[in-house]
């Protein structure tokens, strides 16, 4: 299992991700290029929720491949176009990752290759 690291001498993380974490030696890495939040079938949700939602199921696909799941991420690095964007992402990670949380940076971006996307998160995932 990964190790968060929660140093004692900086502030606690804004919301549900770890500053950093260790991944055990010997672990094999699997690394996503980032997904946008589009359906197997093309369509792209409305809500950036769905999106990220769709991100996250797009990731899984990828981890399955490996043999790993969503619960192996490690690190988040996502993307929105809009600050009202951060809470739809936000619940969606919150729902899809694990226990202890994966270190995660958010970003506001101006946009992605088609304007109807608001939502692209890309991972890395490590297990035994």
């Amino acid at each position: 299992m990964m190790i968060p690291l929660a140093p004692a001498t900086i502030a606690a993380p804004f919301a549900r991700y770890s500053h950093g974490v260790e991944v055990p030696a010997g672990w094999r890495l699997a690394v996503c290029s980032g997904q946008l939040g589009m359906a197997s079938d093309g369509t792209v949700p409305e809500s950036p929720r769905e999106q990220a939602d769709c991100c996250f199921a797009n990731i899984a696909a990828i981890l399955a491949e490996a043999q790993m799941t969503l619960t192996d991420i490690v690190r988040i690095n996502a993307y929105v176009t809009d600050r009202a964007h951060m809470q739809g992402y936000m619940d969606s990670r919150d729902a899809h990752v694990g226990t202890p949380p994966p270190a995660s940076t958010l970003m506001i971006v101006s946009g992605f290759t088609r304007p109807e996307f608001k939502v692209e998160i890309e991972v890395i995932a490590a297990a035994p």
